[in-house]
């Protein structure tokens, strides 16, 4: 029974890190870093500084990233609870027989018979979710399912990690202690920070491209393109 508990609670640890993926994904993470924050929230190993501050300055990737760590928490101990009792040896009975084999064998090989059953059945587990044309239909099925449930909501504008080097765009809402509140484009100095305004959204309306004496208000809006650590600097950003 142990044995089927830890084959089990492998394979429900290999989806939800897949799904944590996914919703990583739909939230605006490129794939290969939303595959390692999922895996990273899963296991509590943790992630660069950098990094985190994609997962943290998001209510949504947020809660994600705490509901991965709650599973991770709960299936690690119950792989380790399971290995565990696998290999401890039998006390009640001095022999067990091999299902439909009728071979009787010394319960003390018990645990190695375990041990090379969980070997090989992590190994083909692995083996089968990193398969490039079972995870590619997988993926593609659990983000349907996603989608369609509405479990995350799209993300529209919000920190698109777009090059290397920590640039990107974001979107960015002027709050009451902003230090740009009330000043224009030209006079709040984004420019000297390499900081672009793309966009401005105002009480339902856009202004593309804004003009330098464009004034920036309270609630304003503004999409922005540049280093995000000076964009979150400069414009004190309240995440969504």
């Amino acid at each position: 029974m142990n044995l089927i508990l830890f084959i089990a609670a492998l394979i429900i640890s290999f989806i939800v890190v897949r799904i944590g993926a996914i919703v990583f994904e739909l939230t605006g993470l490129e794939q290969s870093l939303a595959k390692f924050q999922a895996l990273s929230c899963f296991t509590g190993t943790g992630f660069t500084t950098k990094e985190s501050e994609l997962i943290t300055g998001s209510p949504q990737r947020r809660k994600i990233a705490s509901t991965l760590m709650i599973l991770g928490h709960a299936g690690l101990v119950t792989l380790i609870a399971t290995f565990a009792n696998s290999l401890r040896p039998a006390t009640i009975m001095p022999k067990f027989t091999i299902p439909f084999l009728r071979t009787i064998i010394p319960s003390s090989l018990l645990p190695w018979i375990n041990l090379v059953i969980i070997i090989s059945v992590v190994y083909i587990i692995y083996k089968i979710f990193t398969h490039v044309k079972f995870a590619t239909r997988s993926t593609d099925f659990l983000r349907a399912h996603i989608v369609k449930k509405e479990i995350v909501k799209p993300v529209s504008f919000e920190e698109l990690l777009i090059a290397t080097g920590g640039y990107g765009a974001s979107s960015i809402e002027i709050c009451k202690d902003s230090p740009v509140l009330n000043k224009a484009l030209f006079e709040s100095k984004l420019k000297q920070h390499d900081i672009t305004v793309l966009v401005v959204e105002r009480e339902g309306q856009t202004i593309p491209n804004p003009s330098p004496h464009t004034k920036i208000l309270l609630g304003d809006k503004l999409i922005c393109f540049g280093k995000l650590e000076n964009i979150r600097n400069q414009l004190r950003v309240i995440p969504k």
